[in-house]
């Protein structure tokens, strides 16, 4: 069985993110997204509420086993359940909040100086 999830094979930086969704390599994708050396990979995240500890298996699998994690939650910062960002540091992943734009021009910087960065981005209007 293949995994049909929409995904970008390579590192790319967001060049525009709004309406819904992200611009990158040239493309366009609706919805939220995840940034990892594995790819720029389709996330079902919508909201706060979507981000839990279940991500993490998906991250490492990806690549994103250690180092920074930006996480993007839209036109404010938000916060993870105490119980949600243990769960990442516990992992070996740093969850930096912000809101999804500051995580996308950060995470763009961080990709350019060549850093162990990813970034999970919901999508803003």
């Amino acid at each position: 069985m293949t995994d049909a999830t929409p995904r970008y094979p390579g590192r790319a930086p967001i060049d525009a993110y709004g309406n819904g969704g992200f611009r990158f390599a040239g493309m366009s994708h609706r919805g939220s997204i995840l940034c990892v050396p594995g790819g720029v990979i389709a996330w079902s995240a919508n909201t706060i509420a979507d981000v839990g500890p279940d991500l993490i298996p998906q991250l490492q699998a990806e690549g994103a086993a250690t180092g920074v994690l930006l996480l993007g939650t839209g036109l404010t910062p938000q916060f993870p359940s105490p119980s949600v960002m243990a769960a990442f540091r516990e992992a070996g992943l740093w969850l930096e909040i912000m809101d999804t734009g500051a995580a996308a021009r950060t995470y763009n910087v961080l990709l350019a100086e060549d850093r162990d960065v990813s970034a999970a981005l919901l999508a803003v209007e």
